[in-house]
């Protein structure tokens, strides 16, 4: 199960690959580009798939396995063009929305991760923000794993997506939501004001004197100023974060992570260092996003359908990152975690991207 093989959907490009200066996108071309459906559709395949889709949703109970086959196989970009053209063919039908027709037909974690796969990311992950903060209580690990840690553009267009489909503004929510200091972190994150890498200005006298602030506001004061390090460290590039991680070390013999464990804890913490990851070392970080879902009493299952969805475009990276850390696939997690339909879906995503061997 550990062998993997190649991939069989050609994932779109995205950023921070080896010696990139930018945040990883999450979100395909044609969601960053926010293209429309041209009248005649995406060709003759989507419609296809959305005759699939309509027939085995039609009368009484619905054929689920039917409806996984073509959702969870796709890849963002592919279920983006579905989710856009089925209410075009079915324009007539009571459920021409696919999201809304997932949502009538299945229950439980299968119908939420059938409702996130039939939406574009960039609204599933405003879904998925609204499942974490329904109720009493909110999930903080699938808000901060949304959140922290994002390119610009992507954190505005969940901010502009969740007010048009849930008439309320993110900030106002995760300020009602959160509390201390992870309300600061996340605040902080979704101001979208990561700098844009610019060797000019990010020197290493820059790093220099970014790690010495970050050392004064923590380690080297009595109590932590927690608003000042989440403002550096959520405005510096990755390439930048590199460099004060390196003089942060040499300087005081502790990484920057080490620093940020020794003065957080909890949520905070957590949802920090989760932040520093995904600037350094991201396919690792969202591999230890799996590994939370499922450690512990219980599974956090919105965590892990979220975990899986968002990151499949870079799931053979992460799948890599997975293995090396735990000893185990992804897939396997998902074998020991779930049961029924929902573990099914979430094993034909991963399959889509590392199929497993035999």
């Amino acid at each position: 199960q550990q062998q993997q093989q190649n991939l069989i959907l050609k994932p779109y490009s995205y950023h921070r690959e080896a010696g990139s200066k930018m945040t990883i996108d999450l979100y395909p071309e044609i969601v960053r580009q926010q293209d429309l459906s041209p009248d005649v559709g995406f060709g003759t395949e989507i419609d296809e798939d959305c005759k699939t889709i309509y027939d085995a949703t039609k009368g009484f109970g619905a054929n689920k396995q039917r409806v996984i086959d073509t959702l969870a196989t796709k890849d963002a970009t592919e279920r983006w063009k579905l989710c856009k053209r089925y209410p075009e063919v079915y324009a007539d039908s009571k459920k021409s929305n696919l999201a809304e027709l997932m949502k009538s037909e299945f229950s439980g974690d299968f119908g939420r991760a059938m409702t996130m796969l039939a939406m574009p990311l960039d609204e599933a992950e405003c879904y998925m923000l609204k499942k974490a903060t329904d109720g009493i209580g909110c999930n903080v690990p699938v808000i901060y794993s949304i959140l922290c840690g994002r390119t610009n553009t992507e954190i505005n267009l969940v901010k502009k997506n969740y007010f048009k489909l849930y008439s309320k503004d993110l900030g106002q929510l995760m300020a009602s939501e959160l509390h201390g200091d992870v309300e600061n972190l996340v605040l902080n994150a979704i101001q979208a004001g990561e700098e844009t890498y610019d060797p000019q200005y990010h020197t290493e006298q820059k790093a220099r004197e970014d790690a010495e602030l970050i050392y004064r506001k923590g380690q080297g004061k009595l109590g932590t100023d927690e608003k000042s390090i989440f403002k550096t460290i959520c405005a510096s590039p990755p390439e930048h974060i590199l460099n004060i991680n390196k003089i942060y070390t040499d300087k005081y013999d502790v990484t920057l992570k080490k620093a940020v464990e020794k003065e957080l804890s909890g949520k905070v913490r957590d949802g920090c260092l989760h932040l520093v990851g995904m600037k350094l070392k991201p396919f690792e970080t969202i591999a230890k996003l799996v590994d939370k879902a499922c450690v512990g009493i219980g599974t956090d299952e919105l965590l892990l359908t979220c975990t899986i969805i968002r990151y499949q475009h870079v799931m053979k990276e992460v799948m890599s990152a997975h293995i090396e850390l735990f000893g185990k696939t992804i897939h396997d997690r998902v074998r020991e975690e779930t049961s029924g339909p929902y573990k099914t879906v979430l094993l034909t995503i991963l399959n889509s991207v590392w199929p497993e061997a035999g």
